[in-house]
């Protein structure tokens, strides 16, 4: 949680509420009536169902703080449509829905990759943590099924304490290399570098990962779960969620097809540029809360188009593949 403060409105709302806190995911959640007890606004950001991770085991708690993310702050944002309608199936609760952003990437030139043994457009690339829900063991043992000189990245890190984590860094070696948490440019080179992004997970609530990807333009492979399919859908392509031999037999056929890999990455990049673009995010965000204050001069967030953007690319698969496309 932490508390936002908007300078604009400083002198027409002296004597008005001029605070709001606002917590992120469904455990700080709960707290979200706190504020409320003295008189300030509160806003929850729902980024995922946190009590579907498998290392949560379900916990009762989340469960709690799903119910008090939607009865308990003045405003409920959920980051994709997949979630806003379960919440309105769930508890026929009234959400706003405000996704993930990303920015549009450039390819960098090669050093910091070089230096880890990798070659441009010579790997696929999975960002994100090393945990159950990510599937990151799917993705290793389809690709160590190939023959291949594709390498495989993963990048991310994980729990040291956790057993997983260590199942994972198992798997070490010259065609899958392992990577701590990577930032700042060092993250861009080695994003705007790869050849293919591979999303395995079978829980997620928008990914950043998989925003950021399509923002580099590269081809995306996800999983077909229905958050993955809401950003993905006409921009990339899907696999059977769990299923080793789908995904086995996409990475196959996207490595081996550069036409079919660059039709991809330019449709996701405009997705992007159409609807997920940060600045355009960061300005509904702020209108939120200016609605939520009731400060003068707050008009409706304009609301997100619906269905398949107007201009989307439609991917042709080869004539062999059964795999649904996005």
């Amino acid at each position: 949680m932490y508390w936002i403060y908007s300078g604009r409105y400083r002198k027409a709302e002296t004597k008005r509420a001029a605070c709001s806190g606002r917590y992120h995911t469904l455990g700080p959640a709960l707290f979200s009536f706190v504020p409320r007890l003295v008189g300030k606004r509160t806003a929850v950001t729902v980024q995922g169902l946190d009590w579907k991770r498998k290392k949560w085991g379900r916990a009762a708690v989340l469960r709690l703080g799903e119910r008090a993310a939607v009865w308990c702050p003045d405003t409920t944002m959920v980051v994709s449509r997949t979630l806003r309608s379960y919440f309105q199936e769930q508890y026929r609760a009234e959400t706003r829905y405000i996704a993930n952003g990303a920015l549009l990437r450039e390819r960098r030139p090669a050093n910091k990759i070089l230096e880890w043994g990798l070659r441009p457009e010579g790997y696929v690339l999975f960002l994100g943590r090393f945990s159950p829900e990510k599937n990151c063991h799917l993705l290793i043992d389809a690709y160590e099924s190939l023959e291949t000189e594709v390498q495989l990245v993963l990048a991310g890190g994980g729990n040291r304490r956790d057993a997983y984590y260590h199942e994972i860094l198992g798997h070490a070696s010259n065609r899958v290399r392992l990577l701590e948490y990577v930032s700042g440019d060092a993250f861009d080179e080695l994003l705007t570098n790869a050849m293919l992004f591979v999303l395995p997970s079978d829980l997620e609530g928008l990914s950043l990962a998989l925003l950021e990807a399509m923002g580099a333009g590269l081809c995306v492979l996800a999983s077909d779960i229905p958050e993955n399919r809401e950003l993905v859908e006409g921009a990339g392509f899907l696999f059977r969620p769990g299923d080793q031999a789908d995904l086995q037999r996409m990475l196959r056929v996207l490595m081996a097809n550069q036409d079919l890999r660059e039709k991809a990455g330019e449709a996701a990049r405009q997705r992007i540029q159409e609807q997920y673009l940060w600045p355009k995010i960061a300005q509904e965000i702020e209108q939120t809360y200016l609605e939520m204050m009731g400060w003068p001069g707050a008009a409706p967030v304009r609301a997100l188009q619906e269905g398949r953007p107007a201009g989307a690319i439609v991917i042709p698969m080869p004539p062999d593949s059964t795999s649904r496309v996005a």
